[in-house]
């Protein structure tokens, strides 16, 4: 044990220390880094939680890529037919990233019961449909059996049924319009094997998930024929890099006419991935924050040991010490108080943040936030890097406040009463 550590702890612990001018200081500096650790953990494991199961919810209804026709149609509507005879499909070998293809198509419709009606967008989905990413949100009910022949099986809304007055095993009939002028509207009736809710109220207002099988024969298209492909990825921070990839694989070479149009989540909801940019600036400005005010208050802490123990100072001058050996007894009391606050901060922080992963305590306004709940995202590489980064970024910044120990006269500091 060197003899700065030594000091360091007698400093720490004397007798006097707790009656001293100090000590409500030191416990405000304690508390400014517990709190501002507190702060940072949540706010991280909240913002990176929320983005996470936001975009997660996205590409669950819509897969990560979307493949399609190029045509003027902005809506979600199929209106073009794609032939799955594609190179593409049923597996994209061709790029290792791509972990799964689906084909989909979607149409407008009206259901209409007894009571009210709503306007819908139905969406076939064929036997590859990854029902798991769905499972997730049902609250009642399964997911439909489309593995056999064509039926009329299908799962709605929990906003949709409620709206209808509709539950699971309850029929109700559906109004698809043709494309030709004058002509009745196709009539389907359907039956509710599940309800699901997403808490995203873009798709919960209007999706109703069904086989593809109807929309193929009210459209006359042909088996093999669909409206959309919707492409996974193994990696959603690269998606915009196999879009790309996705891109030049779908390009037709010889005819340009036949190419595929390809475009990634990120670009179709550009709106929902602008707002939660915003999440990374409102993190950064916290833990900025955090850290000065942390820092500001474990200086004034420093500055009071300093000038309460300016007499100490001189006789460790006298008795042959130099500047720096005295600064580092100093740091080293402050880097016991940083640790004790970080202690602190790290066991409250993390206690809070598995207590909302667990019981879901903070609620939220889907309408707002598209989640029912606050989800939290906990990475033991981020709170480590948390706690690294203020020791680090307090203890530099310490090192200007501790100069001014150079600065006292070891004949008046002995003097000094």
């Amino acid at each position: 044990m060197n003899l700065e550590y030594f000091i360091a702890k007698r400093l720490i612990t004397a007798k006097n220390h707790k009656s001293s001018i100090s000590a409500p200081i030191i416990k405000i500096a304690i508390s400014a880094i517990a709190i501002g650790m507190i702060m940072m953990i949540v706010s991280v494991a909240t913002g990176i939680g929320l983005k996470q199961k936001i975009r997660q919810k996205v590409s669950d209804f819509n897969g990560h890529i979307i493949i399609s026709n190029y045509d003027d149609n902005q809506s979600e509507v199929s209106l073009i037919p794609i032939s799955t005879n594609q190179d593409f499909y049923p597996k994209f070998n061709s790029i290792p990233e791509v972990s799964h293809i689906q084909a989909v198509a979607t149409k407008m419709g009206i259901i209409r019961t007894e009571t009210a009606f709503e306007g819908i967008l139905y969406k076939g989905v064929g036997k590859e449909y990854q029902w798991n990413n769905i499972k997730e949100y049902l609250v009642g009910g399964r997911i439909p059996n489309l593995k056999q022949n064509l039926n009329d099986e299908v799962v709605i809304s929990k906003f949709l049924a409620d709206r209808l007055k509709l539950k699971v095993g309850d029929k109700f009939t559906t109004f698809f319009m043709k494309d030709e002028v004058n002509k009745l509207p196709n009539r389907r009736a359907f039956k509710i094997t599940g309800i699901f809710n997403s808490g995203f109220p873009e798709f919960d207002a209007k999706y109703v998930l069904g086989d593809i099988r109807h929309i193929q024969r009210i459209n006359k298209w042909q088996p093999e024929e669909v409206g959309s492909f919707e492409v996974f990825v193994n990696d959603f921070d690269n998606i915009e890099t196999i879009g790309k990839e996705v891109y030049e694989n779908t390009f037709n070479k010889t005819d340009a006419t036949k190419s595929l149009d390809t475009k990634t989540i990120i670009d179709k909801y550009y709106y929902i991935f602008d707002w939660l940019k915003m999440f990374d600036i409102n993190i950064q400005i916290i833990l900025i924050v955090m850290i000065i005010v942390a820092t500001i208050n474990m200086i004034v802490a420093l500055l009071v040991l300093i000038l309460e123990r300016t007499q100490m100072i001189g006789i460790l001058k006298s008795l042959g010490a130099n500047n720096w050996t005295i600064r580092k007894i100093f740091l080293f009391n402050a880097s016991h108080l940083i640790f004790r606050g970080l202690l602190w901060g790290n066991v409250i922080g993390i206690g809070l943040i598995l207590i909302q992963q667990y019981f879901g305590i903070i609620k939220l306004n889907p309408e707002n936030y598209y989640v029912n709940e606050a989800p939290v995202y906990i990475n033991w590489t981020y709170i480590l890097l948390l706690n690294i980064g203020t020791i680090t970024i307090c203890l530099l910044i310490l090192l200007i406040p501790s100069y001014i120990i150079t600065k006292i006269s070891p004949v008046k500091a002995i003097r000094f009463d």
